[in-house]
């Protein structure tokens, strides 16, 4: 069930909550257990069947859900275990919120804005919630939502993503703000109301969290580098702690490990990511058995299977250190050296070509030079009934894809050799070259005369015609694989 809280304290709250009115053929009911003030009394049901006119993104959807919408007088940040009043009509009601969402303004030196965040506080409570303690968050919620603003915001709006700050801090399930900012015109005007109400309906079946979370570390109150993350890679975001709450986190400190223990758990993520410098933050992460990750690495990886990712940094190497993923995915791998002077070869023909003949058929790569280079090693999808797990991975363990490189880089040679076989261990090249011995033997002088056979067109020597058949020999290569 999605839950939705509007808070009568709060006017662009109320606007929201009268556009999702609006938008939906909702069912009024009673909840006579509690008072008006405190979300009893009369709420709005859209039950399962009923169509909001806005999807779920359907690889993020759990299937239409129920929808409940409920009203207080308290402003949001002072509803802890809110998410305890949803779920009936005041009878015990027997569906529990699966995510919910607090339709708000958004206050400050912004303009006009439509803003996301997560609750809780990294240290200090100075607005609800208690101290060194983070709600759930709802990564792949807050996913939905930027993507929803984006497609719903009025002209003239920003859409951006906040750090986690304010309560509460013990909602009931995964929670997040949906908010109009960043002034009183703004929170009067239907149509950003309308946007922020869309966005909300948007996040009905969407899962809370994702499969991929990272949490942010650092930055401003506005996270630009986390919502690019979210935005341009497969990756959620979590709870986003800001530079001033860092030096909440510190390990030395059992407040401060446990601060950290909510950012990443509570989030349900498995890595961080630093924005700026701070080597003193690094540590503290990897202090309390965190892994920190950079931005390059989270795009690197992107939607690829974790656990082949695992499987590529266990096997040939780090990400961060220069392997790069290729083409193939799969868990059953095997090490295996590249024919380097074939590589070296074909990458002197046509280096995208030669990339493209090893990445295409590759799990991963070691890459040299900054990545601009294929490496020595290659990680390869080992053949059916191979035993990939004693270390001694090389080409027999995955002969059918060493082999196809092999292919794939030959026919790279075929761009500059006439002739390219595999034959005896090796790929043996063939063509024909202009040879200058055999020129000056014929009496041809050095200069343009040169240059005119090697090009295919014969000279005339002292009244004698010397053509380029004559002058020209067979040049072979041979590259071991």
């Amino acid at each position: 069930m999605l839950a939705i809280v509007v808070s009568r304290a709060d006017e662009a709250s109320e606007h929201v909550g009268e556009r999702l009115l609006e938008a939906a053929d909702w069912e009024t009911r009673t909840d006579g257990s509690r008072p008006d003030a405190e979300g009893g009394g009369e709420f709005y049901v859209l039950p399962a069947d009923a169509s909001a006119g806005v999807s779920p993104r359907p690889d993020a959807a759990r299937g239409v859900e129920r929808v409940e919408l409920r009203t207080f007088e308290a402003l949001h940040l002072r509803l802890d275990g809110v998410a305890g009043v949803f779920g009936g009509d005041g009878s015990g009601g027997t569906v529990s919120p699966d995510l919910l969402a607090f339709a708000s303004r958004h206050s400050g030196e912004t303009g006009p804005l439509l803003t996301a965040h997560f609750t809780g506080n990294v240290g200090a409570a100075e607005y609800g919630g208690r101290a060194g303690e983070l709600a759930a968050a709802a990564p792949a919620a807050l996913d939905r939502a930027i993507e929803a603003f984006d497609e719903h915001a009025p002209a003239g709006y920003e859409v951006g993503v906040e750090c986690t700050h304010h309560g509460p801090s013990r909602v009931g399930c995964p929670s997040l703000f949906v908010e109009v900012g960043s002034d009183e015109p703004q929170w009067r005007d239907a149509d950003a109301a309308r946007a922020a109400a869309r966005a909300i309906l948007a996040l009905r079946g969407v899962r809370a969290r994702g499969d991929r979370t990272v949490v942010g570390l650092g930055g401003g109150h506005y996270a630009p580098r986390f919502e690019r993350v979210l935005r341009e890679t497969a990756w959620d975001v979590g709870h986003v702690a800001a530079d001033w709450g860092l030096d909440d986190l510190d390990p030395g400190t059992e407040a401060g490990r446990e601060a950290l223990r909510q950012v990443v758990e509570q989030s349900v993520a498995e890595r961080v990511l630093i924005d700026g410098d701070r080597s003193d933050v690094a540590a503290a992460v990897e202090e309390s058995g965190y892994e920190t990750v950079r931005e390059s690495w989270l795009r690197a990886v992107d939607d690829r299977p974790l656990d082949v990712v695992e499987a590529v940094e266990r096997r040939l190497g780090r990400v961060a250190d220069g392997v790069v993923l290729g083409e193939r995915e799969t868990t059953a791998v095997a090490v295996v050296g590249l024919p380097v002077d074939l590589v070296r070869e074909a990458e002197g023909v046509d280096p995208g070509a030669a990339w493209a003949a090893v990445a295409e058929r590759a799990v991963a790569v070691e890459t040299t030079e900054g990545g601009s280079r294929l490496g020595e090693r290659v990680l390869l999808p080992a053949d059916s009934g191979s035993d990939v797990d004693t270390g001694a991975g090389d080409e027999r363990a995955a002969s059918e894809a060493y082999d196809a490189v092999v292919a794939g880089l030959a026919d790279v040679l075929r761009g500059k050799f006439e002739a390219v076989e595999r034959r005896d261990g090796a790929v043996v090249a063939t063509r024909t070259a202009f040879d200058p011995e055999l020129a000056r033997a014929a009496g041809v002088p050095e200069g343009p005369a040169f240059g005119r056979l090697a090009d295919g067109r014969s000279v005339e020597v002292d009244g004698e015609e010397v053509s380029p058949e004559t002058v020209h020999r067979e040049r072979r290569r041979e590259f071991p694989v």
